[in-house]
């Protein structure tokens, strides 16, 4: 062989080991970032010391071959609510500039054995002694069943996300009435003072954490407004941050002896003021009855405690009634809570209540209604959990008529009977972290339902939220968490977290803290196997749909304002006017009301054909239990476009094929009282 025909075959030799290295980094390759040699998902400067994060891999990034995000939600959390209750209830912090001896270190009356953690005595029992020292040793907290110290530590939430979550909803939370008769306390207690607080601090989380990656917008933690920004961020493989609110009573709105203390300049005032912080979903009750809704019960010895506070904050106990329909608030039950029965005044008892009364009296209020309809107009979600069924009821009659899809059941406190309408809405709902295998079940349950309406699923730590979290299922349990194991996407390898001399293995110590989250995950993989867990990969894309369909969503026209009306017949009354104008004012506390008789309508003409496809009716107590709406182009000649034999009041919403009419039809076939028909409003849209 020629020198010249050695140079060419070295060439080829050449030419075909590059063209097969090109073939085997396509199929087996690393991603772009770590192809450009770096590891993004790294911090570079660590503070020294700090806890481990023990997985290895890149985080994976961009979308699925559907175009859509991956990952988890956590859809309900309280990273800083060691800020709320009056600052001393929740130990521990999430960071610390001065590094985590000082993050994680326990409340000071805890020393030397925890003889004082009196909140930690009452929630878990026993005498709430234990070891107080955190940082290095952790010998009793972060603990499964320890409600009162930090389990959200910046590592931690590493951790989670480094394990596939991409959605963090971090509930700004306090409790006023808890601040001023909890013993320990640094700082007033003031609710809207400890939100602001925490909003400030979830910023500072954030710089703080930019700061280890190398500066402003590198770190993982990324707080997010809007659904674009948060989808990019996904897709970036880091974590979208989401700015919540828990509290009993927002904007002021308490209510004192059933007399409300905020107004609608009030709740005007307090909305545009958290959006601004970037708040984007909210409670408008939480544990007590306010000024805007009436609450779900707690049950139990907790729940007397609850009723106790509420007595002292509003100066009224929880009031129940029958169910009028298959969903119900949560017993309350008659246990004894002797340490907070014995601050009542003298003479003054919890009542008793009867098995057979397990719904609150108290829906959503006129200021509610308000409340609702003005996070409607700023695009915000919805928490319907904590609220009572009545009020939850409302509140899905309200979305319904305005086809407004931005509500959350964020930690499973909402009645289960509501889970199709929450779908059928376009909203989005995560379980509470149970453990594996009753997450499991429930999340098999519901399964059909997500499956019809093609959406993902979430869960709600609630950690530090005072809730209690998994326990361990034990070494010898069946399909325990063998370690190390992959991650849910299959891209990182995840061993046991340790953090200072303490190693943490989810089968032995259940969810002690929140970086036991994908450990938790991959329990639930192997109790009740991949299709669940790829329901939650799934969640990331369902979150961001509720949220986008809520930010972009635009009231119709009301087809029905300014139309002419005319009824069957009008009640007569020396004082006020019950004309059929009355149900299309624009007010809701006017109505149309009838005759005493079954038979009886009422009609709009909206002066030229229309595109009308949803109808909308706003019953007072008169309502009526079979009904039709019915639609013309000349007044003459009517078909039906919808009936019911089963109206229940409240607010209907008649939803079908959008259709040509000029008049629009109620004609009244039963009634469900003595009296006639009654109508606060009455909307016609096109669809």
């Amino acid at each position: 062989m020629t020198s010249a025909e050695r140079r060419n075959h070295r060439r080829k030799n050449v030419t075909v080991v590059s063209l097969l290295l090109l073939v085997l980094a396509v199929v087996l390759g690393p991603t772009p970032s770590s192809a450009a040699g770096t590891d993004w998902w790294n911090p570079t400067a660590r503070p020294t010391p700090d806890s481990g994060i023990n997985v290895t891999g890149e985080p994976f990034t961009g979308t699925d071959a559907g175009g859509e995000v991956r990952g988890f939600v956590d859809a309900h959390d309280h990273i800083f609510s060691n800020e709320a209750f009056g600052g001393r209830l929740i130990c521990g912090k999430p960071f610390s500039e001065q590094g985590i001896a000082d993050a994680l270190k326990d409340c000071p009356e805890h020393y030397p054995d925890g003889s004082l953690a009196i909140f930690d005595f009452i929630t878990n029992g026993g005498d709430g002694k234990h070891d107080p020292v955190g940082w290095p040793t952790f010998k009793d907290w972060p603990a499964h069943d320890s409600l009162t110290h930090q389990q959200n530590y910046y590592a931690w939430v590493e951790r989670a996300w480094r394990g596939g979550q991409r959605v963090l909803v971090n509930d700004l939370v306090t409790n006023g009435v808890i601040c001023s008769v909890y013993f320990f306390k640094d700082r007033g207690c003031d609710e809207m003072t400890s939100i602001r607080l925490q909003a400030k601090l979830t910023y500072d989380m954030q710089a703080y954490i930019d700061k280890l990656y190398g500066g402003p917008g590198k770190g993982f933690f990324r707080i997010v407004t809007d659904s674009a920004q948060a989808r990019e961020v996904i897709e970036q493989g880091k974590l979208a941050v989401v700015l919540g609110v828990e509290t009993s009573e927002p904007f002021g709105c308490k209510q004192i002896l059933d007399i409300a203390q905020c107004s609608r300049a009030d709740i005007d005032k307090g909305l545009d003021e958290l959006h601004a912080l970037g708040v984007r979903s909210m409670f408008l009750c939480h544990k007590f009855d306010n000024a805007l809704c009436g609450v779900r019960f707690d049950s139990g010895a907790l729940g007397t405690a609850i009723n106790v506070g509420q007595f002292l904050s509003t100066g009224t106990f929880w009031k129940t009634e029958k169910c009028t329909g298959p969903q119900a608030d949560n017993p309350i039950g008659n246990a004894t809570a002797a340490g907070a029965e014995a601050k009542l005044p003298a003479g003054v008892e919890v009542p008793s209540y009867g098995a057979d009364a397990r719904c609150n009296v108290r829906g959503l209020t006129e200021l509610g209604e308000y409340a609702v309809r003005g996070m409607m107009r700023r695009g915000m979600m919805l928490e319907i959990d904590h609220m009572s069924v009545k009020a939850t009821g409302r509140v899905l009659d309200l979305f319904e008529a305005a086809s407004y899809p931005g509500v959350l059941s964020s930690h499973s406190w909402m009645d289960a009977e509501w889970t199709e309408r929450v779908y059928g809405l376009g909203g989005f709902i995560a379980q509470y972290m149970h453990g594996s295998e009753d997450f499991v079940a429930e999340a098999r349950r519901t399964k059909a339902l997500r499956d019809k309406y093609g959406v993902g699923y979430g869960y709600g730590t609630d950690m530090n939220g005072v809730g209690g979290w998994p326990a361990p299922r034990g070494a010898d349990a069946p399909n325990k968490v063998v370690y190390p194991f992959r991650s849910a996407d299959g891209g990182s390898v995840i061993d046991r977290q340790t953090t200072g001399e303490r190693t943490w293995d989810l089968n032995t110590d259940g969810a002690a803290h929140y970086g036991l989250v994908p450990d938790w995950i991959e329990d639930i993989r192997r109790v009740g196997g991949q299709d669940v867990v790829n329901d939650l990969l799934r969640g990331a894309e369902s979150y961001l749909d509720t949220w986008k369909a809520s930010e972009t969503h635009q009231a119709g026209t009301n087809l029905a304002s300014g139309a002419t009306t005319s009824a069957s017949s009008s009640e007569w009354s020396l004082f006020t006017d019950y004309k059929p104008h009355r149900a299309v004012d624009g007010d809701g506390r006017t109505r149309w009301a009838s005759d005493w008789g079954d038979d009886q309508w009422y009609q709009l003409d909206l002066g030229s054909t229309r595109q009308v496809g949803r109808v909308t009716l706003d019953w007072e107590r008169a309502y009526a239990k079979s009904y039709r709406v019915e639609l013309s182009t000349d007044g003459e000649h009517w078909r039906t476009a919808w009936s019911t034999t089963a109206g229940d009041g409240g607010l209907d919403t008649a939803n079908f094929t959008a259709t040509p009419a000029r008049y629009v039809r109620v004609q009244g076939l039963e009634r469900a009282t003595d009296w006639g028909y009654s109508l606060n409003e009455v909307g016609v849209h096109s669809g």
